[in-house]
Order: C-alpha cells, then structure tokens, then sequence
C-alpha cells in the first residue's frame, strides 16, 4: 500500500495527526479521538520503507545520526505535514500533523478581539504559549496573514518546519526553515536584522540563544512574534527569565518588562455544538501595571492583574472556558477538567 493513500484517506476524514508505529495498523487523530485505520499493521520494516519514501536526504541523515529528525511532506492536492520521525523499541515511528494548505482569517477562529489589536502592535515582542496542539502555528499564521493584508513591509519567518505556505500580498514574506535554509533559530536570528525586517516569526524560544536574540530584535524596533510551551502568563515569564544565569535575572527582567507587548495562552477543546475545536485562552497585556510586577519579580501577581483589567482586553484561562460553556461551545467535564482552577470554576458553572 502506499503510503501517500494512507495520508488520503485520513484527510477524508479531517484528522489532524497520523502515527506510524510498528505493531499498529496506521492510527489518525480525529476531534481529539485517536482510531486505528482499516489498513494492514505496520511492520519494522515497512516503517522503515515509509521513513525513506517521505524524508528528504537532510532529514534522513539526521535521523541516522540522531534517531530523531523534523521535517514536512507535501502531496499536491492533499495536503502538507509537520513530521517528527523517531525510534521506538528499535523500530522506526513517526507522527504526521496536518497543516491546513489556506491560513484561516484571525476572526474565524473564536479568539477575543484583543488578539487582532496586537497586529497593528509597531514593535515589541508578542508571545502565543501552550501545549504542543493548542493551536499557537495556527494563531500565529492568522496574525501574519492580517498584517500580510494590511501592510506594505518586510516579514521573515524562521520555522522548524515551515507550516503554512504564505502567498506575499502587500507585504514581502521570506520563509526559512531549519535545516534546509539555516542551522538554527539563533543562526537565522544572528543574521535577520542585515535582511531589513520589519516583523520577524521564530517558530520557538527553545533556548537562552534565541530567546535573548528575539528580545535583543524586539528592542530594536522589530514586532517579534514567537511561542513557548508554557501553560499561562506568569510561567512564561518565570521560564524566559530562568533560563539565564542568576547574576543576569535583574537586567533579563528590565529588558523582558520593556520589550514583552502580550502573552496569549491557548488551549484547544472539542467542541460538542458542531464538529471541530475551539480554543479556552488567557490574555495578558503589558501595561505599566504588569511591566512594574515583570521587573520587580513579582510575577505570582500577573493572574490578579488580568483578571481585574478585563475592560482593556486581558482574560484569564478560566473565565474564558465559563464562556465557552455557558455558550453551549463545550462540555462540562472538559472546562473543568482544563481548568487552572477546578473547583473555584466548578462552583462557577454550578452557579
């Protein structure tokens, strides 16, 4: 069988993840529910056969010499992938996400207002954070695209690996992606402000390199766009400034407290009113308020502040699940089950 109908066959069916595991027939995640597929188990072998069919000779040679290699696929007409191929009790795996071919407009995608503000932000540093599938590529790509539309500038992004395939507008978009186009984030970072950028995406702040890079962007008078796996507000800023040394934590959080515009915090739910997801998110802004507590090491603070500055925009996590619930947009067990805090949400929805 052909793998490439594998793949056909599951965006039949709307899945946004495919895993190929030895042992397994193909399984596709569908609405969060991962199924097996009605094709034959895949052996060791025909893992491997797969690997070689779909990985370009860049990612192949980085699996051998790692067991662990990114990269995308593309059929034409069906669709493209974010790949991750790894070992699995000797055997080769991999894990195919579907990226959608047509960037979604920002307002199809049940986010408060506040979001599309920030593309009119000038400069600074804006972060989308959450869990690997809560959707931060997908915002992410809907920003760019609206300033895509709007302005007349330069925009580089640097990913790992290119997701959507941006179309320039009225502004120039260069898309680099790691591996093939640069060694790294910090490489690419190194170099983008002798490309005269005007809005710069990195696919991950994954290190102190190219965290300070970005900041270092931002304070020069770039709009950087970038995501963290990080849960919500305050973690973000206790984890960028974590990854510095101890002696350099107070000049870190000056320069976070003047550069940081917004941290948006998702999380994807089922929805039961109709098929698909929707995203539960909370919104910090910084305002003078929040860069004071960001600079003076005060961050346990930040979820009060947002909650009592809801008339500027900010939301927290939980007060935006109660709306998904209450709007008939999910379930009760899945808002309290995602909830950062359970029973003070409980007592809410039972109210």
């Amino acid at each position: 069988m052909d793998f490439n109908t594998i793949l056909k066959t599951a965006a039949e069916h709307n899945a946004s993840d495919i895993h190929i595991v030895a042992g397994h027939p193909p399984l596709m995640r569908v609405h969060t529910i991962v199924t097996p597929m009605d094709y034959p188990v895949i052996t060791p072998e025909s893992a491997q056969r797969i690997l070689e069919q779909v990985a370009p000779p860049n990612a192949l040679e980085t699996f051998k010499k790692q067991s662990d290699s990114d990269f995308s696929y593309e059929i034409p007409g069906v669709g493209r992938y974010r790949v991750n191929a790894h070992m699995q009790r000797k055997s080769v795996a991999m894990a195919f996400r579907a990226i959608k071919s047509k960037v979604p407009p920002l307002e199809t995608l049940n986010l408060p207002d506040v979001i599309g503000r920030l593309t009119y932000l000038p400069r600074g540093l804006v972060l989308v954070t959450g869990d690997t599938g809560s959707g931060k590529s997908t915002t992410l790509a809907a920003m760019i695209q609206a300033m895509n539309e709007r302005y007349r500038k330069h925009i580089i992004t640097l990913e790992d690996p290119i997701e959507y395939a941006f179309e320039s507008n009225k502004s120039v978009i260069e898309q680099r992606e790691l591996g093939a186009d640069m060694p790294s984030f910090a490489s690419g970072l190194k170099h983008i402000l002798r490309q005269d950028p005007d809005i710069i995406l990195v696919g991950e702040m994954r290190d102190l390199e190219t965290t300070a890079l970005a900041i270092t962007a931002a304070e020069t008078g770039h709009l950087v766009l970038s995501t963290l796996h990080t849960v919500n507000a305050s973690q973000t800023v206790e984890r960028i400034v974590d990854m510095y040394p101890a002696d350099q934590q107070n000049q870190i959080r000056s320069m976070l407290a003047n550069t940081l515009q917004a941290v948006v915090s998702q999380t994807l739910f089922s929805r039961i009113d109709q098929q698909g997801m929707v995203p539960g998110v909370e919104i910090m802004l910084c305002t003078p308020a929040v860069r004071n507590i960001i600079r003076e090491n005060r961050s346990f603070e930040i979820p009060n502040v947002i909650e009592t500055n809801r008339n500027l925009g900010m939301v927290s996590l939980d007060t935006s699940i109660g709306e998904l619930y209450f709007n008939g947009m999910i379930s009760r067990e899945d808002a309290i089950a995602q909830a950062a805090y359970p029973d003070k949400l409980e007592r809410a929805l039972a109210a």
